[in-house]
Formats: structure tokens, sequence, C-alpha cells
């Protein structure tokens, strides 16, 4: 009888071959190797991003994945006697993602308040109607409506507490999102009763059923 080898973790798979889908090319050789690849996908990165998830993105194995963000943190740091940066890399959960500095919270938070009191821009503005008239509405949604991406859009709103998540779509699972309790107080609104009917010019969120998926909304 021949004896079965246990299957392979997803983590072990890519510990081992680096990841089921190579790239065309080797991060090794772009400018900057490895390393700068690893820091620009962490860039852009808006959530804590595993281990393994990089591993399969640079086609590397976990292992040195896991040694490459260490590194980077202990750089960011000054450990090599260099600078120390005013963001870092720190493991948060299961995951890595860049974040300004623990030590620079004031400044930061200062910034942060001070574009509170900055006029929205029309993007924004045209984002937020469509999210109060039709709430509870998906990134996708809205995006379907505008007719463009709404991502950043939304983090802004999200951000000056005009708008909140509010749980997820039960047939996609893309976030869902309403307006808040101070987006009332500044439109000097009690209820949103009191809002000019402009719904009716809107066209129906159902219509828009599916794009969630279409465009991989589930965060």
């Amino acid at each position: 009888m021949t004896e079965q080898t246990p299957a392979q973790t997803p983590d072990e798979a890519v510990e081992e071959t680096g990841t089921a889908d190579e790239l065309a090319f080797d991060v090794d050789d772009l400018p900057g190797g490895a390393l700068a690849a690893l820091e620009a996908v962490l860039m852009v990165a808006d959530e804590p991003i595993a281990a393994v998830r990089l591993a399969t993105v640079l086609a590397l194995p976990t292992a040195r994945v896991e040694a490459l963000l260490e590194e980077l943190a202990a750089e960011y740091r000054g450990d090599d006697g260099g600078r120390p940066r005013g963001f870092e890399v720190r493991r948060v959960g299961d995951g890595w993602r860049v974040y300004s500095a623990p030590v620079y919270a004031d400044v930061v938070g200062r910034f942060v308040l001070e574009g509170q009191t900055a006029r929205l821009t029309q993007a924004a503005l045209e984002t937020l109607a469509v999210i109060a008239y039709r709430q509870p509405v998906t990134r996708g949604q809205v995006s379907a409506v505008r007719g463009v991406n709404v991502d950043g859009v939304v983090r802004t709103l999200t951000t000056r507490g005009l708008v909140a998540e509010v749980g997820t779509d039960p047939s996609s699972g893309a976030v869902l999102y309403q307006t808040t309790g101070y987006f009332l107080e500044r439109m000097g609104l009690s209820s949103l009763d009191e809002m000019p009917p402009l719904a009716p010019y809107l066209p129906d969120i159902d219509a828009f059923d599916g794009v969630d998926q279409a465009i991989g909304d589930n965060r």
C-alpha cells in the first residue's frame, strides 16, 4: 500500500515553490530588487496584507518575504544608523501595512483636523449626495451611479465623519455605507426626511445589483 503525502497548505506551497502563478520576470531584477518591489506594494495597500499573499504577488517564498518585511521595519526605524522615517511598517493581526510613526501622532492629527475644515470637492459632494439619497449603498453602486471610481472619495468622507460603514451587502459581501449624525448636524437637519426630494431623479440602486461582484468590491 502506497503511503499518501499530506496535502500542502497554501502557505507551504508558496514556501516551497514561490507561487502557483509565476511572474514573467524576477522581482530581484527590478531597480532596488525585491525589497523595493515589496515596498511598492505596501505603499498602495489600504489594509494589512498577509505575508503569504505578498509572497504570492512577488513570486517569492514566504520566509524570504517575512525577512524582507523585518528588514524594512528596521530600516524605517533607523536601526542601521540611517535617519528614522516618519512612517513604519508593522504587523497588525495576520498582516503587514505601512503606518505613520506613533511619535508623530500629534503632527498627523493636526493635519487631519485641519483638513476637516476644507471645503468638499465637487466629486465628494456628488458622492455624498448619492450615499445620502440611496443609503445604505456600496462603493460599487455609487461608482455605477457616478460613472467613476469613488474609493478615494468615500475614504475622505469616512475620515471626515460624514459617512460610515454599516455592515455588508448580503448578496455580494461588499461594505455598505450610510450618512452619520454628524452629516445631519453639518446639513442643519434633524432627520433624513428633511432632505429635498432629489431621490426620484437618481437611478434605482437595485438596477446595479451585481456590480460589486463584477469589480471585486468585497472590502
